[in-house]
């Protein structure tokens, strides 16, 4: 039987009269949307080693861009012609299809840029959008009569709920709120998204497909094998992904034996029509291979979970991911356009085997080598073999494409039928003279039929070029094995341990990569071999092809590269001039973590150049004391917020609650500060303030996104003091922004009619943890300083005084390596304190011209200004002053 309403004539003339009014605009609309990602998908897979996190960016842009928008046109569409039901209306599809790619694109901007918020609320919406799908799905079941395909949206419904389970398990991993378990995490999720809203999808599928291409009728037990196929897969997918977050490894190996035993008994009414009809055409062939391709997913998954340890799964099935977009998913596709596309193209039974042959020249070679190349992308061979494997791969797809793209041409050419879908189109011609007339459901179908087509052809290509981006190309020359070393390798303190490795030529090295440090660290080699992210104490192994040119490695954490957490393998008596160092990534100070500067600043600063439009300065107007003596402020890490750092230059920064510099502390001698900190970031951040006196092994720590600690201390002497990231590099998360000043009075501080607070920092321009900007750290070497976080800020948004009045200018030299002489032009100071005592007070016959601090000091001065006018506020370093440290006091008369 057919997947949709058949009827058998023999050749009965059309009805007269219009067609009905079809959807296929809508479909059209929407499988536009499909051809969009899929070229969002080549996009990314071409800009490669570019890109943060590639493979996972590209995985996510066809499978949840492109497929799972496929799924959701398409599983609705055979929804309403199995069932015979109403369309539904086109409003509610549309807002479907809205939700998710709006939902998508959270995902992959908040997982890529962040913050991870963003990404968090797109897997909700996900959720939510695929919950909303399968209620229509079972308000179409309820709606339709009885009859023999209801079955199958049941499986419809199922693989929904498990998209939904593993866009929960992706808001999780977004935010990173068990990072612990992050490698269970990650396996429980691509297991319930690939089994489950693409495994079920497909099995369902198969039950009306399968005889519909071997051309015999449905079995007869097919509904009762869906049902008990369906009541294995199901929960024995729940229990195996429950087992995968658990860590109960058994667990997970029962219910992925449940799921495959679900499998097989799906598959048992397809061998009963195979009994009947064997394999007799491309179509056929290429579906059979794909359910064997299938199969042994299942067998490999089973293996792996069975001795592999939970966290260690998902780096374990990589190698499979072949086995089931390649194998089993596209050739499903292309099996089903390969049978559809003849009756698609239309102009009758004469036409109809014309398209079929030419569609069909030369299938069985492209079978073979379609299927000699699969498993060449999926086990551990050489480079050439698995470049041999995607030729023989995507030569096949081509030459689809190539011959569909020729029928296609032809039928436009020469066909003189009516429109697809039309009551009338042209029967396709079947054994025995009699023929098949495609009811309303198929004729829409019929309409978008060749988006669908560039579509499985886009998704093949899209899956070649991320094996080729993320490798680095088609790897060095074939070396031949001379023997095996096996390294341990330990990260720890901004270090990879040994940082050189040694070996003779064409020796198998493995790295035993273990991290011994408190914060997550990985290992990429520029070979594209790479491990997971690995919390402390945690290990993996990493094995090489066999050495035939230098090697380079490093952390791929924001900045530890560029901080020197990095190393090199060589081959004994070989140069090291030209190491595998990962494409675009070597010599251009890119960061492979996927920290990218919002704009590209320039290399030189011009004070003088307006700032953008809605740029707010940073208030530098300190008030007073609270009157309490406990402070409770909670103070959230982050590492994605954009400043303007200079007049036209805007770039990502490192801060404390979103601003460079942090929130302003202030209390006094004696006062209590209850310190939430919270990592709001992508990345590990700790805050060390220099106000407290406490051991700093506790409340100084690294913590993870999403943990918070409590850091209290008492304030017990007077100062301007500075506070900072406690990370390494410090010297990066310092200059990055993150730090902030703490106010305590001293005893008996006299009220003044203003008070403003300063803190000086230095301006590096360029992508944040970048090694271009971090050898500019190691050089002392900045673009530019900064009051308050942007450079000449206050000479566009002056500060405000009175002639006479008494002004306090509060300052902190943040640094993280200069320091600052602050000076007002044309007023003395007359009261000056610095690092806790006073070194000038009023009424002194003194006076002083600057505010001198080393880096993370900090003080205060005082003054008047004797008259109305424009008062530059400096530092009286000069080239510091010229490249930004430089504001303005506007002061009135009284």
């Amino acid at each position: 039987m057919s997947p949709v309403d058949i009827r058998m004539e023999k050749g009965r003339p059309a009805p007269a009269g219009p067609p009905p009014r079809m959807r296929a605009s809508w479909h059209l609309r929407a499988n536009a949307i499909v051809v969009g990602w899929l070229a969002l998908t080549v996009v990314v897979a071409t800009a490669g080693d570019v890109l943060p996190a590639p493979r996972w960016l590209l995985i996510h842009v066809f499978l949840l861009g492109a497929v799972s928008t496929a799924i959701l046109i398409w599983s609705e569409h055979f929804a309403v012609s199995l069932l015979r039901v109403r369309t539904p209306p086109e409003g509610g599809s549309l807002a479907r299809l809205a939700v998710l790619n709006a939902a998508t694109l959270a995902v992959l901007i908040g997982m890529s840029a962040g913050p991870w918020q963003v990404a968090a609320a797109g897997a909700a919406l996900v959720v939510g959008v695929v919950l909303w799908h399968a209620a229509m799905l079972v308000r179409l079941v309820r709606q339709a009569l009885p009859g023999r395909f209801g079955h199958v949206i049941g499986w419809y419904v199922s693989a929904a709920a498990a998209l939904a389970a593993g866009g929960i398990l992706g808001g999780l991993l977004a935010a990173d709120v068990w990072h612990h378990g992050h490698e269970r995490l990650h396996a429980a999720h691509a297991q319930v998204n690939l089994l489950g809203w693409v495994g079920l999808t497909v099995l369902g599928t198969l039950f009306t497909l399968w005889p519909t291409v071997l051309r015999t009728r449905m079995a007869d037990g097919t509904r009762r094998a869906s049902r008990v196929g369906l009541w294995l897969a199901g929960p024995g997918l729940a229990v195996a992904t429950g087992g995968l977050l658990t860590g109960w490894r058994w667990a997970a190996l029962a219910g992925l034996a449940a799921y495959a035993a679900g499998g097989l008994a799906a598959l048992v009414p397809l061998a009963d029509a195979l009994r009947r009809r064997r394999p007799h055409t491309g179509a056929s062939w290429m579906l059979g291979a794909a359910i064997v391709w299938f199969e042994v997913a299942l067998v490999a998954d089973l293996v792996v979970v069975a001795t592999r340890p939970a966290h260690e799964v998902a780096a374990a099935l990589a190698p499979l991911l072949p086995l089931v977009l390649a194998g089993f998913v596209a050739q499903v596709l292309l099996g089903s356009l390969l049978h559809l596309l003849p009756a698609v193209l239309g102009g009758g039974p004469a036409r109809f085997k014309e398209h079929a042959a030419l569609l069909e020249r030369g299938w069985a070679v492209r079978l073979v080598a379609f299927n000699l190349g699969v498993p060449l992308l999926a086990l551990p061979v050489p480079g050439p073999p698995a470049v041999l494997g995607w030729a023989l791969v995507l030569g096949s797809v081509l030459a689809f494409v190539g011959l569909a793209g020729t029928a296609l041409i032809r039928a436009r050419r020469l066909s003189t039928a009516p429109l697809p879908g039309a009551v009338g189109a042209a029967p396709s011609p079947v054994a025995g003279g009699e023929s098949v007339v495609l009811s309303g459901g198929w004729g829409r179908w019929r309409r978008v039929m060749p988006a669908v087509s560039g579509v499985v052809a886009g998704c093949l290509l899209t899956a070649a070029a991320v094996v080729v981006a993320t490798s680095g190309g088609s790897g060095p020359a074939t070396v031949v094995a001379t023997g095996s070393r096996t390294v341990d390798v330990t990260l720890s303190g901004m270090s990879i341990r040994p940082s050189l490795i040694e070996a003779p030529a064409g020796t198998v090295l493995t790295l035993r990569v273990t991290n011994t440090d408190a914060q997550r660290h990985d290992l990429r080699l520029g070979t594209g071999e790479r491990t997971p992210m690995l919390a402390p104490g945690r290990s993996a192994t990493l094995k090489l092809e066999p050495l035939g040119e230098a090697v380079d490695g490093w952390c791929t954490v924001a900045g530890h590269r560029a901080a020197g957490m990095t190393m090199r393998i060589v081959p004994k008596g070989a140069a090291a001039t030209s190491p595998r160092s990962g494409g675009h990534d070597a010599g251009h100070g890119r960061s492979r973590s996927g920290d990218r500067a919002t704009t590209t600043a320039p290399g030189r600063l011009d004070p003088g150049a307006p700032m953008m439009p809605g740029w707010t300065p940073y208030d530098a107007t300190l008030r007073p004391a609270p009157g309490r003596t406990e402070h409770h402020v909670e103070i959230r890490a982050g590492d994605t917020a954009v400043q303007e750092v200079a007049p036209g230059v805007r770039q990502r920064v490192w801060t404390f609650d979103g601003t460079m510099p942090g929130p302003v502390l202030r209390g006094k001698v004696g006062d209590v500060f209850v310190v939430t900190f919270v990592n709001a970031g992508t990345m590990g951040h700790g805050i060390d303030f220099h106000a407290g006196a406490t051991a700093p092994d506790g409340p100084m720590r690294t913590i993870q996104p999403g943990e918070r600690l409590t850091y209290r201390f008492r304030a017990e002497h007077a100062g301007a003091w500075l506070y900072h990231c406690s990370t390494m590099p410090m010297t990066q998360h310092i200059a990055n922004g993150m730090y902030g000043a703490v106010v305590i009075d001293p005893p008996d501080l006299p009220e003044v009619d203003r008070e403003y607070l300063l803190v000086q920092g230095e301006l590096y321009l360029g992508e944040p943890g970048s090694e271009a900007q971090a050898a500019k750290m190691r050089r002392g070497e900045p673009d530019g300083w900064m009051f308050n976080g942007t450079a000449a800020g206050y000479d566009h948004a002056p500060l405000r005084a009175t002639a006479g009045e008494r002004v306090r200018i509060w300052a902190v030299a943040a640094g993280p390596s200069s320091g600052t002489a602050l000076h007002v032009v044309g007023a003395p100071f007359d009261t000056v304190f610095k690092e806790g005592a006073y070194l000038l007070r009023k009424g002194d016959p003194g006076g002083a011209q600057v505010l001198d601090l080393a880096p993370a000091q900090g003080g205060f001065a005082e003054l008047v200004f004797p008259e109305a006018g424009t008062y530059p506020v400096v530092d009286h370093t000069m080239r510091h002053a010229e490249a930004g440290a430089h504001g303005l006091f506007q002061v009135r008369a009284r």
